[in-house]
């Protein structure tokens, strides 16, 4: 049977719901728990996790199980691999660290701080760029058969020549990323798994957010395919080839975790966007002490969206609202939020003070699975039609 479970956050000071939102703990979540479970049932995913958190309180739902040949049901600490949401989770909060700490600036040019990134036109794309996707880099390229280490797969995504003239077009980049990865690993001379394990996720208390995870923590992990290249199911590894053969630390992909850890996160970020300070509610529901910065402005600048590019819905690193995407029709034009192939997804509306996570392996037997596509963008308007009377 599908879990629910609602909680009311432990916030040490007033946080006034918004003035349409329900009492949490009193809506129906029927509409939701009911069509993702039917939606688990037909084969969208072999299992979900819904997290839900407005206003200070959260709603958890859970549905299916593991793996297809597993009778293990899925828990709300079940643990999945978050995919691209590393690009945000990860890369993104180590790109804001970066600019908070004077590392880098978002409009100077990613030669300045790796002079590996050369060929024709690239002294002219920015770290904005890159972030936003509007560098002129192609979207991909398979590095694990063409390089054998992590410093191979750097050499070859700073070493590809770009597709267009920064600045003209739009092209979703994994090799972006890649190269984002290791100008902040140049500038800070660590590791990036190194650099936000202590600077966000632990002090956020985001026990379950990491690369690599243990052998030991396996068995909560969700699988996601059986892999050719690397003959064998692959369970608490990177899904993403090119992501493994960096060591599995990557901004593009890599990281793990569950949905309460993300819930954490988003709380963190939603208070920077409405107040201009870290939430305490979060560190006193984690038992966290010293939670990281997270200026609004800082904030703001990186989840607005950025208009580099003419009808470009990209934001920096984030993603912001637009027909048919995973967002629904509903969220507010603030909002903002990102998705994982894997089958993960995370948007937040500041307006509303509301986080939505959902988290499947719907790439479990195969990738070659469209059908998990629609679930996140009704999920996401069932969660806001619940919650808001308005927007029924």
């Amino acid at each position: 049977m599908p879990i629910t479970i609602a909680a009311l956050a432990c916030v040490p000071r007033p946080s006034p719901h918004p003035p349409s939102a329900t009492k949490m703990l009193e809506s129906d979540w029927r509409p939701v728990t009911q069509f993702l479970d039917s939606a688990v049932a037909a084969g969208a995913a072999p299992g979900a996790v819904l997290g839900v958190s407005v206003a200070g309180n959260r709603f958890i739902h859970t549905t299916g199980r593991l793996d297809p040949g597993d009778s293990t049901k899925t828990r709300p600490v079940t643990v999945y691999d978050l995919a691209s949401l590393t690009k945000v989770v990860g890369l993104a909060s180590a790109a804001m660290l970066a600019v908070e700490d004077g590392r880098i600036a978002l409009d100077a040019p990613v030669q300045r701080y790796l002079p590996a990134f050369a060929g024709p036109g690239k002294e002219s794309v920015t770290v904005r760029m890159l972030l936003a996707h509007t560098g002129g880099l192609p979207g991909w390229r398979p590095l694990f058969r063409e390089g054998s280490t992590r410093a191979e797969a750097f050499a070859l995504a700073e070493s590809t020549p770009l597709d267009s003239m920064p600045g003209r077009s739009t092209v979703y980049s994994d090799l972006g990323a890649i190269v984002l990865t290791h100008l902040i690993e140049s500038v800070y001379q660590q590791r990036l798994d190194s650099l936000l394990g202590p600077r966000v996720f632990q002090p956020l208390g985001m026990t379950s957010v990491r690369y690599n995870p243990p052998a030991t923590e396996r068995a909560r992990i969700a699988p996601t395919e059986f892999d050719p290249w690397r003959e064998r199911l692959l369970q608490g590894e990177v899904h993403d080839e090119n992501a493994a053969l960096m060591d599995g630390v990557s901004g593009h992909a890599g990281l793990f975790g569950n949905a309460p850890d993300l819930l954490t996160f988003a709380e963190w970020m939603l208070a920077a966007c409405n107040e201009g300070t870290q939430e305490r509610g979060t560190a006193s529901r984690t038992g966290a002490s010293a939670v990281p910065p997270c200026h609004r402005s800082l904030v703001v600048e990186f989840t607005r969206r950025q208009d580099l590019v003419r009808g470009s819905s990209r934001a920096l690193g984030w993603d912001t609202p637009s027909p048919g995407s995973s967002a629904g029709r509903l969220l507010s034009p603030r909002s903002f939020g990102h998705t994982g192939f894997t089958g993960t997804s995370l948007w937040i509306d500041p307006d509303r003070k509301l986080a939505i996570v959902l988290l499947s392996n719907r790439v479990n037997p195969t990738r070659d699975n469209p059908r998990w596509a629609p679930v996140r963008a009704r999920v996401a308007d069932l969660v806001i039609t619940t919650l808001f009377e308005d927007a029924r």
